[in-house]
């Protein structure tokens, strides 16, 4: 299928997903794209720049991080996907039979639920409905979704009535993606709505396990989640660079690539 002759809004809709997908696009590539001239390009990336889905560079446009979380769930499940399927398994061998999950919303923890499946006898308390979906036809799980409120963005519950529901139980382990953890002790988070299940689920279990794919490691985002626990182990994948990496050693994280 051609891609040429497209209307504006559809041709800035896939110039969008472009830049997510790639990191970075040129104006060329897109010209010959989409048949069109790259004065049309340069207006299409002026206009998209402005609304703060990507920033413009010489010759062409780069991701913008902020953007990535204004990206919908199932867009975000394919940025960067071999990586979190990666930490997604090496979370999972941290994990055994007739355990207790806590699990967040996110693409790192989709991928992490999917490698679960390999288990036997767990109980999953979500406020994800991707992974409650994804988990509860599961032959011997027995899984719960969080009620409350929808964000039907990123197809997560949360408010007063979902950390009321949260407070019933405790878990053996609590698996979270976060959006950034900083050496200085920190774990953010874009979505505001979101931290208090996070902070609740830290809590109420005796293990915390963060899934991060090496984009998170070293990154702060807008709101804090909670003092990084004593019990945490962060899993990551072997991108990360390897001074950011000693950084965190040296201040005491268990790290796992």
């Amino acid at each position: 299928m051609t891609n040429k002759g497209l209307k504006i809004d559809g041709r800035r809709k896939l110039i969008t997903e472009f830049v997510a997908q790639k990191g970075k696009v040129r104006v060329s590539e897109l010209s010959e794209e989409f048949g069109t001239t790259g004065v049309t390009i340069r207006s299409d990336l002026a206009a998209l720049e402005a609304s703060g889905y990507l920033k413009r560079v010489p010759g062409g446009a780069i991701h913008n991080v902020n953007n990535f979380f204004n990206l919908n769930f199932f867009q975000r499940n394919q940025h960067n996907a071999e990586f979190k399927f990666e930490v997604g398994k090496t979370v999972s061998e941290l994990v055994h039979d007739r355990d207790t999950l806590f699990i967040n919303s996110g693409a790192t923890t989709y991928y992490t639920a999917v490698a679960l499946k390999k288990l036997k006898n767990l109980s999953i308390v979500t406020n994800s409905v991707s992974i409650a979906v994804e988990l509860g036809a599961h032959l011997g799980f027995r899984v719960i979704l969080l009620g409350g409120k929808l964000n039907p963005q990123y197809a997560f519950t949360y408010g007063a009535d979902a950390l009321e529901q949260l407070r019933r139980y405790k878990a053996d382990v609590t698996i979270l993606s976060i959006d950034g953890i900083h050496p200085k002790a920190r774990f953010t988070t874009y979505h505001q709505d979101e931290a208090p299940i996070d902070r609740e689920m830290i809590l109420r279990s005796r293990r915390c396990i963060i899934a991060a794919d090496h984009t998170k490691i070293g990154h702060e985002s807008f709101f804090s989640v909670a003092e990084v626990p004593s019990t945490v182990t962060v899993v990551t994948n072997k991108c990360v660079d390897p001074d950011v990496l000693l950084t965190f050693r040296d201040k005491g994280f268990n790290i796992v690539t």
